[in-house]
């Protein structure tokens, strides 16, 4: 990956990195205070919990500087006239992609910030900047069958639903545009 930033019209997204989890599992108000970001009292939002927390932390430090990008970016939305910067949500890929160029990408959208069409554009973000990536040849998505909003998401990024290798989680897939 060759950036720790991306942008969207409403977001900033930071690549994850070995300290910023580290003292974001220890002390989410300092994470706040690196970051310059208000921090919501639900932090952190839905799956993206210290399990998530703890694996994105192994796999880059297991993989070096090369991983940075590859698995979770913190999601601001940028400061308006009513409302400081703030983090909204975590998203990111679960790692480069496999063998066969599929990706996996994940997002939560902290509770107070939903309904405003956050996930969307994370979910657009995060699939134009896969296109860039080298070898990437397809993108997957799981969700639980429950979720419509999730559900919602991803069919408006482009996404349709195929067999899921896991039994309690829809898949869906996005092919490049040919």
């Amino acid at each position: 990956m060759s950036s720790a930033f991306l942008y969207s019209p409403r977001l900033l997204f930071i690549a994850s990195s070995p300290s910023l989890l580290r003292v974001e599992l220890s002390d989410r108000q300092q994470l706040g205070q690196i970051l310059n970001v208000d921090i919501p009292a639900d932090w952190p939002p839905g799956e993206y919990d210290q399990d998530a927390m703890r694996f994105f932390l192994d796999q880059q430090e297991t993989g070096g500087p090369d991983a940075i990008g590859w698995y979770g970016w913190y999601v601001v939305a940028l400061p308006t006239a009513d409302t400081p910067a703030t983090l909204v949500a975590g998203g990111g890929y679960f790692g480069p992609p496999d063998a066969e160029g599929s990706l996996e990408i994940g997002y939560s959208v902290s509770e107070h910030w939903r309904s405003r069409g956050f996930a969307t554009e994370i979910v657009d973000t995060l699939v134009n900047h896969a296109w860039k990536q080298p070898g990437v040849t397809r993108i997957i998505a799981h969700t639980l069958p429950d979720n419509q909003a999730s559900i919602g998401v991803l069919t408006k990024n482009g996404f349709y639903p195929i067999e899921s290798d896991d039994p309690e989680k829809l898949c869906f897939e996005l092919l490049p545009q040919v």
